[in-house]
């Protein structure tokens, strides 16, 4: 099958059932249909509603800050010696993170279903922190549930979400990580759902969540497009994001799926080796599996059952991947690669020290990526990194790992 035929109506996925191609769908527990037939319905309503939408675009507008910049990364690129470099500024956003794109969207969803109260899970603390903030903006109840290993590595997030009104509920259970933190909320939902709205914060989960998590954080790609043709003049050449979830990564490509000579790429968390256990790259080292509602890529043991993962990136440590990612893993229209714990930290300090910013680690990994992509490209060339989020929230954690306290 030709590239061309095996990318024909990728946008106009997913189907009727919630697939995409042979991912996606609707693996839940009976108690959770009724749930999720309402969200279905109610979100094919809200996004042909004029008002629906001009509120959406007010608050993406005055609440969230976008557009967000396209920046031109001089030094980046003159460090790298090749292809130009931009930085697609989502870190620039409110709370630090394109999470919120999602948050607020699903929050307005809420609303409308008439519940007052909103649960989520969170890894690295930004989807959380969302979440709280659009809670807080519209007067809902949150808790969220976050691994008490990531709470640790992420305490800065855990204390905004505090601060903003959030019931911030520990999970021990496992690895202690994003993967056990879906697993509680999801429990929480099974015996609330009559009342209350699971945020999901990635492009993963039963349907309809990754087709609604992907809708709303495209913004980013849409926004992205246009830049692109204000100040490159053309569409770029290459557009690298991270992805753990995805959904940042889903948000800024799927605008451009239809842009052919465009490529995209990508970058799944290496860890520390290829080794089971020791990355959290399933769509390179998994297999097809049901994972928290949808079959997608998971990462498996000898006996089918979800092996434990490993970054240092709290936002990336999960064991899956969103199912329209795995369709176009499949479909040849994204290429994925991973970046290892070093790797990353390496491209954390060289961001920070030649541009003054400093990159979230779940965006370090795709700035690795791109960078050495770009030192192999021709100086004609453009290179777009989506700069996911601010790394504020890593810094304890990063001057731990480098040993730089000097306390």
């Amino acid at each position: 099958m030709s590239d061309a035929a095996r990318t024909d109506n990728l946008k106009a996925l997913p189907d009727a059932g919630g697939c995409f191609g042979r991912f996606g769908g609707t693996y839940v527990p009976e108690t959770l249909i009724a749930a999720l037939n309402q969200l279905i319905e109610e979100y094919d309503r809200a996004r042909v509603d004029p008002e629906f939408s001009d509120r959406l675009r007010a608050l993406q507008s005055d609440y969230i800050g976008r557009p967000t910049p396209l920046y031109f990364a001089r030094r980046l690129t003159e460090h790298a010696g090749g292809a130009r470099i931009y930085l697609k500024r989502e870190d620039l956003s409110h709370t630090g993170a394109h999470k919120l794109n999602n948050s607020i969207g699903q929050a307005l969803l809420t609303l409308r279903m008439g519940k007052r109260r909103v649960i989520a899970e969170t890894g690295a603390g930004q989807h959380g922190v969302a979440t709280a903030t659009a809670a807080a903006a519209f007067g809902l109840r949150c808790e969220v549930f976050m691994g008490i290993e990531d709470m640790r590595r992420q305490r800065p997030n855990v204390q905004r979400m505090r601060l903003l009104g959030a019931q911030v509920n520990a999970v021990d259970s496992g690895s202690c990580t994003l993967k056990d933190a879906t697993n509680a909320a999801l429990r929480d939902w099974m015996e609330t759902s009559h009342h209350t709205h699971y945020i999901i914060g990635s492009v993963v989960g039963p349907h309809p969540y990754p087709m609604i998590v992907r809708d709303f954080q495209s913004v980013i790609g849409v926004e992205c497009r246009q830049q692109c043709l204000n100040q490159i003049g053309a569409m770029p050449d290459v557009i690298v994001a991270c992805v753990g979830g995805g959904s940042n990564a889903a948000g800024i490509f799927y605008p451009f799926l239809d842009d052919q000579p465009v490529r995209m790429i990508g970058v799944e968390a290496g860890g520390r080796s290829n080794a089971l256990g020791e990355h959290a790259a399933p769509i390179s080292f998994g297999d097809p599996g049901v994972l928290h509602g949808s079959l997608s890529y998971v990462l498996q043991d000898q006996d089918g059952q979800t092996a434990p993962v490993h970054s240092l990136s709290a936002g990336l440590d999960y064991p899956g991947v969103g199912p329209e990612h795995a369709h176009w893993a499949d479909s040849g229209r994204v290429a994925y690669a991973s970046v290892t714990d070093q790797q990353a930290l390496e491209a954390f300090r060289l961001l920070t020290e030649t541009e003054g910013i400093i990159p979230a680690l779940e965006s370090a990994h795709a700035a690795y990526h791109a960078i050495d992509l770009a030192s192999k490209l021709d100086a004609e060339r453009s290179v777009v990194i989506n700069l996911s989020g601010r790394g504020d929230k890593d810094l304890d954690e990063v001057i731990r790992i480098l040993g730089l306290d000097e306390r």
